[in-house]
């Protein structure tokens, strides 16, 4: 199968980004979790396992782009199927269960993302990530000025 290198750009971020969202919905697909989901059981997991409920929307909001109101739609969901849990004092927390399905997930793609770009030498990643944080804050401030 040939390849084709293809110029910087927004066709090469986006077939990039729908390509790993299509991995990472394949490990998904038996858990059940949706990809709005999974972020925002991640951000609960990676933000101490419990978190303020309102700082929790507010950071999925502001990574995700969703709005408010589909952050908390979200919530209600996990917390429905057990994976999320009311943690008292406006608090979110991860259920034993949750944490579980996320360990489960995060194992899968650990070999994963490993094979996509662990051998690539540290300068690249880092120029890498250079220019795709700079874009990230240069699209955020469009959208700011909306």
């Amino acid at each position: 199968m040939a390849t084709t290198t293809q110029p910087f750009g927004t066709a090469l971020i986006g077939q990039t980004e729908k390509t790993l969202n299509a991995i990472l919905d394949r490990q998904l697909a038996e858990t059940g979790i949706t990809e709005p989901q999974w972020v925002t059981l991640t951000l609960t997991v990676v933000g101490g396992g419990t978190v303020d409920r309102a700082e929790l929307i507010r950071r999925v909001s502001a990574t995700t782009k969703f709005n408010e109101a589909s952050v908390a739609e979200r919530i209600a969901e996990l917390t429905a199927a057990g994976l999320l849990r009311d943690g008292g004092e406006a608090r979110v927390q991860v259920s034993d269960t949750g944490q579980a399905q996320w360990t489960q997930v995060r194992t899968a793609l650990g070999p994963i993302t490993q094979g996509l770009w662990g051998d690539l030498p540290a300068e690249d990643l880092a120029a890498a990530a250079r220019v795709l944080n700079t874009v990230l804050q240069r699209a955020n401030a469009v959208l700011a000025d909306a």
